[in-house]
């Protein structure tokens, strides 16, 4: 039983420190002081007259990135550690809603409820501890006589398992009153089947709306002050937004560096040729630390879902074999078919990087620290100088709050969490080290998020406006084409003499995103309501004005469907019940009283340490 307990060690650890933490979230009433002191008690946000203090926003954030740390092979970019911190964060947001709800609803949970769902409804994370499991399968009785072995009780184990399920249970009780309502009749469920098997084939004519020059409209600022003003609710809460000027000194990759790396994939898989297992190599060597931790497999797929070079590869391999190294923008692979069947084939890879030497590396690191130390911190003239000085190209872009920075589709990481975590304009950030380049960045700007005001989103509004004024210009082009075929011409005939070419479609169903058509609009609308071989009048989709005909209508199959009735009515029932829930969840938050404070406190962090 001690080795037991030992290799379930490191599950019961994270129930402990969830359990704490879960019970710790509704201690602590103190929110900033006068004196603008941080303290454990200091309030970094209030939900609903509940505050979340330091010191447990600080163990749960901390707690998270610790875990993911341990996880990750490489330091965790600041884009990602803000991305886990915002969700540690909502988390706790959503546990005191959750909270408040319980008791608003009278949601109790027994003794008894606890020690029956205990014994019958383990927790998944004990689920996978081999020390459970009987020929690679989770065994009950295992289980169950752990739970009333004493080490259970003398550890602790059986204190932290109740503060789980007093956790766990409630919220089932709820998820449960909110979806148990969830009904679909058989007449819902044909019609999703329709939607999905349906089938139409439509010829068309469109009148895109960039055809037309901006200067085709005008628009008004009494126009734009119209639309600000009736369209509070979809222009909604905008993000925050920044300038920011890049920096960079590019790790360049030579042809020796990638003639190394493609020497080690080639070594790899002699070594697999000559006995080493797939398995054990990918988790030891292979760059991609998703599949690697998975002995390489990326699982069953279809075609479209790889790279080019990668997908040619793995099916023109016959299962069992190995290929040659592969050449892909992500580095050279080394990929196995397990199985091929139809347009699917189950996969697994060992990717090799191709990266620096150590002499290049050399030369790209002390590019870097003259960058670095030539910029200072928060002197913007000193970044200029260092720049023209290094003769580096800087770029300017922006950035939006909660989004990655990418430039010209490369991602540059950690700037956005920077650029929003308590920067200053005028500020240089520290340097950022990543696999293509290091990159320096100054902020230049900075618009905290909100209510968006009408001068940024002015511009936007203008070219919505100037988009519904050219369809409109459109629609009379259309209608000549129409009004020709109503005259007795062939869609082909009126198409020509407007100048004009006809689009034929694949067969589509109604939920299918058409080119040139779109998805579940007006245009998608009519080739289902239409009579096969009639023509439409016109149509205005977002993008542009169309006219079409239906050349081929195929109703699904009701005797199929019948067939499936059952199954299906299951899958949508826990699609819609998931749905329900969520939409509850989101109900919640959306009526909450939310003040976050998170960002004074990073501020006030960073003028303390500085």
């Amino acid at each position: 039983m001690l080795q037991a307990m030992r290799s379930a060690a490191k599950y019961i650890w994270w129930l402990i420190v969830i359990a704490f933490l879960i019970g710790f979230v509704f201690l602590g009433q103190s929110g900033l002081g006068s004196e603008r002191r941080l303290t454990r008690g200091t309030a970094v946000a209030t939900v609903n007259g509940h505050d979340i203090t330091y010191d447990t926003w600080l163990r749960v954030s901390e707690g998270r990135l610790r875990q993911e740390r341990e996880q990750s092979p490489r330091p965790l970019t600041l884009d990602e550690e803000q991305r886990i911190q915002d969700q540690a964060f909502n988390e706790l947001v959503t546990s005191i809603l959750l909270e408040d709800e319980y008791a608003h609803r009278g949601i109790t949970v027994s003794d008894e409820e606890i020690q029956r769902a205990a014994l019958s409804q383990p927790n998944p994370q004990l689920m996978q501890n081999p020390e459970f499991q009987t020929e690679g399968r989770f065994d009950i009785d295992k289980y169950r006589r752990f739970l009333s072995s004493p080490i259970a009780k003398q550890q602790g184990i059986l204190a932290s398992l109740e503060q789980y399920y007093r956790t766990e249970i409630p919220r089932q009780k709820l998820f449960e009153q909110v979806a148990t309502s969830v009904f679909v009749s058989d007449g819902q469920l044909w019609r999703v089947w329709q939607d999905q098997h349906d089938s139409s084939q439509v010829s068309f004519v469109s009148f895109p709306a960039t055809s037309l020059p901006d200067s085709a409209v005008t628009v008004t600022d009494a126009e734009i002050k119209q639309y600000y003003d009736a369209h509070q609710k979809q222009l909604g809460e905008r993000m925050g937004r920044a300038v920011v000027t890049i920096a960079s000194v590019p790790r360049t990759i030579t042809a020796a560096d990638t003639a190394a790396a493609r020497a080690k994939a080639v070594a790899l898989r002699e070594s697999i040729v000559q006995g080493a297992k797939f398995e054990d190599v990918a988790k030891r060597e292979s760059a991609d630390s998703g599949s690697g931790a998975q002995g390489g497999s990326l699982g069953t797929v279809g075609k479209g879902q790889f790279v080019k070079p990668f997908e040619d590869a793995a099916f023109s391999l016959k299962p069992g074999e190995i290929s040659q190294p592969v050449l892909s923008p992500f580095g050279f692979h080394i990929i196995r078919v397990s199985a091929h069947k139809g347009d699917s084939v189950t996969v697994s890879h060992i990717l090799v990087k191709i990266q620096q030497s150590d002499s290049s590396a050399a030369v790209s690191d002390r590019r870097a620290d003259s960058l670095s130390h030539g910029a200072g911190s928060d002197h913007p003239t000193a970044f200029d100088s260092v720049v023209t000085r290094m003769h580096l190209s800087p770029v300017h872009s922006a950035v939006v709050e909660g989004e990655p920075l990418q430039i010209n589709g490369t991602y540059v990481p950690s700037v956005s969490a920077w650029a929003f975590g308590g920067a200053k304009p005028g500020e240089t950030s520290e340097l950022i080290d990543a696999d293509d380049a290091y990159y320096l960045a100054r902020l230049d700007s900075l618009e905290p998020g909100g209510k968006p005001e009408l001068a940024t989103v002015k511009d936007d509004i203008r070219r919505e406006i100037a988009r519904e004024k050219k369809l409109d210009l459109l629609v009379p082009k259309a209608q000549k084409v129409s009004a020709a075929v109503a005259g007795g011409k062939t869609l082909e005939q009126a198409a020509a003499d407007a100048g004009m070419t006809v689009t034929k479609t694949q067969p589509f169903a109604r939920v299918t995103n058409v080119p040139g058509l779109g998805q579940t609009n007006e245009a998608i609308g009519a080739a289902f309501g239409l009579a096969a071989g009639v023509v439409s009048a016109p149509i205005k989709t977002r993008s542009a004005v169309v006219v079409l005909r239906v050349d081929r209508r195929i109703p699904a199959d009701r005797d199929a469907w019948a067939k499936q009735k059952d199954a299906q009515r299951e899958q949508v029932l826990s699609r819609m019940r998931q749905q329900r829930v969520q939409e509850f969840l989101a109900g919640l938050r959306d009526n909450a009283t939310v003040i976050d404070r998170r960002r004074e406190i990073a501020q006030q962090n960073r003028q303390s340490s500085s």
